[in-house]
């Protein structure tokens, strides 16, 4: 048996030589993973010297074997942290990013404590923006919408076992919630958009994130963010706020598309990397 102190060392050293970003973090997660601790625990036994017994050793050395093959570290561990809520991911839904969180930002901004706010969350994937919303603020209602059925039972899992009181509908974000127009305070969404031909170079991305969620369906990959959009439009209320995430090359283009379509005050905001990242618009009125 390997002292924790040196096991993270060579588990390091594997995933760097594998080009892995962030080998050290995630040596350190996939090591507390295969031992069933949590990371602090895990610190307090190396600090102590503790030898982890040979199957976990032995789990750890499968895991690193797929990380370094580049499978999703979220895809190894199962869970993917966003903002305070503990997510199930894998196979078949997108893994949310930390740069989404923004977007959960701009909606609470927006409903504050209002009980009355009304928010949906058109292409949920896992879950991840319309849950947050709904831990954070939950005197909001809170509805989400996905097309892709592998995707849509991840979110619905998700909702359970937060024990959180959102909605996960299944179907075309275009034509999400009929007999609501008119109705909600805000739509966000985190749809597909990058560019058809635009292959993301992140193995993690390209190879195991399902394409309906990465795709926006035209060259410049804001056919599918606008016909969300639209859909938007006509179940806001008047006043209402669309918050949309968007690649940093779109900073520019996709404001500009809604302005163009004849939305609102359309402001575009930087993440915590300082690139654009997502738009928020008002249905006039």
């Amino acid at each position: 048996m390997t002292e924790v102190r040196a096991l993270l060392a060579s588990a390091t050293e594997r995933l760097t030589r594998a080009e892995v970003p962030s080998a050290a973090n995630d040596a350190q997660l996939l090591l507390a993973h295969a031992w069933d601790i949590s990371v602090g625990e895990l610190q307090r036994r190396r600090l102590l010297g503790d030898e982890p017994p040979e199957p976990v050793e032995r789990r750890l050395v499968d895991l690193l074997e797929q990380r370094a093959m580049r499978v999703p570290l979220q895809h190894l561990t199962g869970m993917a942290p966003f903002r305070g809520i503990e997510l199930r991911v894998g196979p078949g839904v997108f893994v949310p990013r930390p740069e989404t969180e923004l977007l959960v930002d701009l909606v609470l901004a927006e409903v504050g404590d209002r009980p009355e706010a009304q928010v949906v969350d058109l292409c949920t994937g896992s879950g991840a923006i319309a849950l947050a919303i709904k831990h954070e603020a939950p005197s909001a209602t809170v509805d989400a919408v996905e097309l892709d059925p592998m995707a849509h039972a991840w979110a619905a899992r998700n909702a359970e076992l937060l024990g959180l009181d959102v909605q996960v509908l299944q179907g075309p974000a275009e034509s999400a919630l009929p007999g609501r127009e008119g109705t909600l305070d805000v739509v966000v969404s985190n749809p597909p958009y990058i560019p058809v031909g635009m292959v993301p170079i992140d193995p993690e991305v390209r190879d195991h994130d399902p394409e309906v969620a990465l795709y926006g369906g035209s060259e410049d990959g804001l056919r599918i963010p606008l016909d969300v959009a639209r859909r938007a439009h006509a179940l806001l209320q008047p006043g209402g706020l669309l918050v949309m995430e968007h690649a940093d090359s779109q900073g520019n283009s996709l404001p500009a598309a809604l302005d163009h379509a004849g939305w609102s005050h359309v402001v575009d905001h930087l993440d915590l990397a300082g690139r654009p990242r997502a738009v928020t618009a008002r249905r006039p009125g």
